[in-house]
């Protein structure tokens, strides 16, 4: 059974730092496009960022450019987000899925069946 999982999320201070991590089973992850994305309360689902499998290639939506970095590691089979600088506005839901192509407007060709439950960002002081 394909499954992610999304953990670290918590409650940070603005100008603090999480990490999150998106964790596969039942498949390999490094053979997928992964992508995370976010949902705050009373706004439409956007994209954050996304990693490529063939070439590691990274993208990042504007809002998060210069503060957010993705990465993998393929031996844990973990996607990471790392958060830094983050402000009240970062507050959501954060949920990783599998995409298609990280070219794909706001990688809205992700694959349905690969949600997972999200995990909870909350920016506050």
């Amino acid at each position: 059974q394909v499954q992610l999982v999304e953990s670290g999320g918590g409650l940070v201070q603005p100008g603090g730092s999480l990490r999150l991590s998106c964790a596969a089973s039942g498949f390999i992850l490094d053979s997928y496009n992964i992508a995370w994305f976010r949902q705050a309360p009373m706004k439409e689902r956007e994209g954050v960022s996304c990693i490529s499998s063939t070439d590691g290639t990274t993208d990042y939506k504007a809002p998060v450019k210069g503060r957010f970095t993705i990465s993998r590691d393929n031996a844990k089979n973990t996607v990471y987000l790392q958060m830094n600088t983050l402000d009240t506005d970062d507050t959501a839901v954060y949920y990783c899925a599998i995409v298609a192509t990280c070219d794909c407007p706001e990688y809205g060709c992700y694959d349905r069946g690969s949600w997972g439950q999200g995990t909870q960002v909350t920016v506050s002081s």
